[in-house]
Formats: C-alpha cells, structure tokens, sequence
C-alpha cells in the first residue's frame, strides 16, 4: 500500500501528477493507493483547492482506493501521540520567537546553522530552563512550541530498544539507510496555530493507515530520517522507501505552485488528454 499526499494549498500541477503516478506504478495489480489531505496549515490550505485536486485526480483516472483521510480531521490522534511523547520525557515547551532563535543561532561558532532541511538549527535555548522557570511562563500564556528533545530521545531508543539501533529504513533503489536525525536537532513538533507538525502528522498517518511503501520526491530524503525516530519512539512499524526525481522547469527549478507551475486544470481547458497529462509528467504507461 502506497499513498499520495498533497496539500490543499493550490491547483493540482505536473510536479504532483509525477509524485501521484510514481506511487500508483508501484502499487503493484493487488495493492493500494491512497490519497491523503495534508491540510493541518488553516492559514493556506482551502477546502475549494481540496475539491480540485481530487476532481482533477479523478479526470486523471487516479482514485484513492479507500476514503479520503483530512488531517484537519485528526487532530485528537496527533494529541495523544503528543501526550505519549510527553509521557516519555522527550517534549519541551520552547518560548523562543524566530528572531530569538537566529540570533542566537548566529553566535554558535562549533556547530553548524542549518539542518538538513535547510532550517535554522536550534541551538537549545529552552532545553535547559528549570521546571519553575516554565511552569511560570506556561502559567502567564506565553506563546510557546512543542520541540523534541532529540539527545534525550536518541539516549532512550539506544537504552530502552537497543535491537533498533542503530535507526535504519529500507530504501527499494539503495538498500539498507542508516539514519541521522540529530542532524535535524531539536526539531517542533506543535506549534499553537498549527497544532501538530507535518513530521509528526505524515509519520502518523504513514503507520495507522497500514502504508507499506512511501514513495516521496528527492527533496524530501532527509526528514526519512526524523520520520524513522518518531516511529521507533512510538513503536510504530516502518515502511519502505523510494524516492522519485523532481521535475523541473527550463531553468532547471523544481515545479511548485509558488513559482506558478501550470495547472493540470488549465491543462485540461487548452484540449490536453489524461493521456497528454500522464505523459507530460514521465509517465506515459502508468494506467496501461
């Protein structure tokens, strides 16, 4: 079982339909292939988009095998995954703004400043406030995320589940990956207006929907990494992993809706065929 995951923040466009066809060829005759609505960002993601996509996936002659999960939808499973994490010892509040953070992010001169993802590191700030110093802020309402302690998440896989170390997945093109999440150091997991993270969300739904195979662009090989500590922390199974090339525009930049990639909708309307779409994305035999 694969799934594909958009989120609802614009038109379905040719970068799309190359990552929703690369699960379905491998779905294989017998398996399954899901759509997912990632559209925990109230602020950006819109139900009109959401209704798009799914039409113009549809007119593609891609339908998710099973009804469509929202993870607006969801929230309350995301909060008990949150509550079991805080349980662990491995969740701090953080009440650090962004200028905060890259400040002192700028004055850290042994360690790098970006993590693999390209976001700023966090250099730990909260980690190490006292319990009365964030019992009062939490008391008086400041603002404030959900950062996972990633040293003390790491200490307690390698002493509490040593089979699972080191963190590894199965990539289909490149075999056994071991991984490194530190990398990412210590990453959030809620905010107060989005209140889960796509890292918690995707890793998740990944486990409670049975999906096996997790195909997802280049971009995102690194966070495989984090997914794969969320998982071993929640004793959640692991899929395997392959990753498809991006396609690219003339100047050799990933297609997204913010540099206005064209619309499958607007595809449709100058006379292309499902087939000429399908094709235009590598994959001319996908439904074949």
């Amino acid at each position: 079982m694969t799934r594909f995951a958009p989120s609802p923040t614009g038109l379905l466009h040719l970068g799309h339909v190359a990552s929703a066809l690369a699960g379905w060829t491998q779905k294989g005759p017998h398996g399954l292939w899901l759509v997912r609505m990632e559209d925990i960002d109230p602020q950006r993601c819109r139900d009109d988009y959401a209704t798009a996509l799914l039409e113009d996936l549809d007119w593609l002659g891609l339908r998710s095998a099973r009804p469509v999960l929202r993870q607006s939808a969801n929230m309350p499973a995301y909060r008990a995954t949150l509550d079991r994490l805080e349980q662990m010892g491995v969740l701090y509040p953080c009440f650090c703004t962004r200028s905060d953070i890259a400040r002192e992010s700028a004055g850290m001169m042994s360690a790098p400043h970006a993590a693999p993802d390209g976001s700023l590191l966090y250099p730990g700030t909260c980690r190490s406030l006292s319990a009365p110093a964030r019992a009062a802020a939490l008391a008086a309402g400041k603002p404030h995320v959900l950062r996972l302690d990633m040293a003390k998440a790491l200490n307690s896989l390698r002493t509490e589940v040593p089979a699972l170390w080191p963190l590894a997945y199965q990539d289909l093109a490149r075999g056994t990956v071991q991984c490194q999440p530190e990398l990412f150091g210590d990453v959030v997991l809620a905010r107060r207006d989005v209140p889960a993270s796509y890292h918690l969300c995707v890793t998740h739904d990944d486990a409670a929907q049975g999906v096996t195979l997790v195909t997802r662009g280049d971009d995102l090989r690194p966070a495989t990494d984090l997914h794969r500590l969320i998982q071993a922390l929640m004793g959640w199974p692991t899929p395997a992993y392959l990753y498809h090339p991006l396609l690219c525009d003339a100047q050799g930049r990933r297609l997204s809706k913010r540099d206005g990639a064209k619309a499958v909708r607007a595809m449709r309307e100058a006379g292309m065929t499902p087939e000429d779409v399908r094709a235009a994305a590598g994959y001319p035999d996908a439904l074949r």
